[in-house]
């Protein structure tokens, strides 16, 4: 289990602090992670990854010359947020463009996208290679759906080794995808891990069993069988990955291979598999290059480990040479680099996410007297969800775990958290209804950050953007912008009604909503019918089967428990019914 915190919801923020101040040879901080503290050549192009926090030495000890310029660090266990990446791309730039680099996981493909999305229209190149080595989560003809694992270190090697030699973006993206391609991974788990302040594991395996094909996030495996020997380990590892090997790798090859511990196996247990894995590929006729042992992605104390085969060819082979030097990585030797400076680096203490949310809030747009009006209810409404959530966190914790990492509630409750705060600093200002919802979004995405939080965010300012600060809002226009705001939540993660996310619960609510309200119902009674409409289909969720999200890879293991994100929604529109029926009533008695 983790044993030293102080409070669980600083964890991440402290460890970074602490991570930075131990290397600033290497790095310093920047509000969402931290990029190189040398400098780096004018023009090079800037490989920048990320995810989230407990997988040390990914992602931040991996920033350093010859590898990563920059890592977006999110929470335990959540991507980081749009806002995060972009600030770390921002300082990590040098004028050659940015690749964006990492795991294949839902949270983090929306908001490394809408990151790039941003930064393109400021005029930044940008260009995005997702790893996606795990053998076990997908077949070879949906090779595209895997998950990163341990690979996501040969995929940055590589690109990194080709920013390094002075290659152009499309070049450096180039070399990602082809490294990529040439990555496969398969992992087990002994037992699953704690995160800090948890009371239990995110999973367990029965005593004398071992969890086959987990991913990195505390996710149970596919399979269960009994636990191996050593030698044994070593053969299902070694068979599963060469079953695999890429078609152009020819019959023989040369590999790097990555025997990788998980966060609670010990070197000289890795050691004793290791041995009999270099023999296995020896008998297959493998040319074994730098073989790696130790810890390169871990997940705090989960018992397991994982092998990577990186097949190398001449071009790939050219660039492993290239020296590196991180805070945890370390190969070749590096010629000096001059440090930016002092200033710069001393940095512990930079500004949070907060401290930017705050000095880059807008000033209050023009609103009228009757938006004034409604961003009280507005207020209201997110304070009752913050409070909702608070409530509910651990039974959300609870459905997630089943299929997921289990940080459903607390990603929820951080940003709702966080909502609240940006919210009741807007009304403050003067702010109307749409620029509360949109300040409240930012704020949500931002804290959040994950799956959750990119789409909370979407939703809250796709209603700020509908809604507006001229008027009082009518049930129609409500109606209108719960719709948007559905639409553009399928559109960014792709999900459609069926596949077990929390658009089968917001699409029936933004359908009923609008059924209700042009048959001339007012907007808290079509609210609440719709609402009610929500929390059957959330329930209704329990006999589907995952087709997206971090629950897809893990077949029926989610069947007869409802998704965590379409019963949080639901939960939600439901607290806020009966804001909006209190908004009612008060204005029946208000004359107008």
């Amino acid at each position: 289990m983790t044993r030293l915190w102080n409070d669980p919801a600083d964890f991440a923020d402290e460890m970074i602090a602490g991570f930075v101040a131990a290397n600033a040879r290497s790095v310093r901080r920047v509000p969402g992670g931290v990029v190189r503290s040398t400098a780096v050549p004018e023009g090079e192009v800037a490989v920048v990854i990320g995810g989230g926090s407990g997988h040390y030495p990914a992602f931040g000890g991996l920033v350093g010359p010859g590898l990563a310029h920059g890592a977006a660090m999110g929470n335990l266990f959540a991507s980081p947020s749009t806002q995060q990446i972009v600030s770390v791309a921002r300082a990590a730039h040098a004028g050659g463009g940015i690749l964006f680099s990492y795991g294949n996981y839902a949270g983090d493909v929306l908001n490394f996208d809408e990151a790039q999305r941003r930064l393109r229209a400021e005029g930044i190149a940008c260009e995005t290679v997702v790893v996606t080595d795990d053998i076990a989560s997908a077949p070879p003809e949906r090779a595209g759906e895997r998950r990163g694992i341990a690979g996501d270190l040969t995929v940055f090697r590589a690109a990194a080794g080709a920013a390094a030699a002075g290659a152009p973006l499309a070049e450096v993206a180039r070399v990602a995808r082809h490294a990529n391609d040439r990555t496969r991974s398969f992992g087990v788990a002994f037992t699953g891990c704690t995160l800090p302040g948890a009371p239990a594991p995110l999973f367990t395996v029965p005593e004398g069993r071992m969890a086959v094909g987990l991913g990195i996030h505390g996710e149970p495996g596919i399979d269960e069988t009994g636990i191996p020997s050593a030698d044994g380990l070593a053969e299902l590892l070694v068979e599963r990955v060469l079953a695999e090997r890429p078609d152009d790798a020819g019959i023989e090859g040369r590999v790097v291979p990555v025997l990788n511990g998980l966060g609670s196996l010990k070197y000289e247990e890795l050691f004793v598999v290791y041995r009999r894995i270099a023999e296995l590929l020896d008998d297959a006729g493998v040319t074994i290059v730098d073989p790696h042992v130790g810890e390169y992605c871990t997940s705090f104390d989960m018992a397991g480990a994982s092998l990577t085969l990186f097949w190398l060819d001449d071009e790939l082979a050219d660039l492993w040479e290239t020296p590196v030097d991180t805070p945890a990585y370390r190969r070749g030797s590096v010629d000096p680099a001059r440090t930016i400076s002092d200033a710069a680096t001393a940095t512990t203490a930079a500004p949070t996410s907060d401290d930017i949310r705050t000095a880059a809030a807008p000033a209050a747009a023009p609103a009228d007297a009757a938006s004034r009006d409604a961003a009280r209810t507005v207020l209201a409404a997110i304070a009752v969800t913050a409070a909702t959530i608070d409530r509910h966190v651990d039974e959300l914790g609870r459905l997630d775990s089943v299929a997921g990492d289990g940080d459903h509630g607390i990603g929820m409750q951080r940003g709702a958290t966080a909502a609240i705060a940006a919210a009741r600093t807007a009304v403050a200002d003067g702010a109307g209804a749409g620029s509360v919802l949109e300040r409240a979004g930012d704020a949500w995405s931002d804290r959040a950050g994950g799956t959750s939080g990119a789409l909370w965010g979407i939703i809250l300012r796709t209603l700020g953007a509908r809604i507006g600060d001229t008027g009082s809002p009518t049930a129609a226009s409500v109606a209108d912008a719960v719709a948007a705001a559905a639409d553009a939540v399928s559109a960014s993660g792709g999900a459609q009604p069926g596949d077990k996310t929390m658009v089968d619960a917001l699409q029936p609510f933004a359908d009923t909503l609008r059924a209700e309200t042009s048959a001339g119902a007012d907007a808290a009674a079509a609210w609440r019918t719709a609402a009610s409409t929500a929390t059957t289909a959330a329930a209704d969720t329990a006999e589907l089967q995952a087709r997206r999200g971090r629950a897809r890879t893990h077949g029926d293991h989610s069947l007869g428990t409802p998704d965590p994100g379409a019963h949080s929604l639901a939960l939600i529109v439901t607290a806020v019914a009966d804001v909006l029926q209190d908004a009612a009533r008060e204005s029946e008695r208000t004359p107008s």
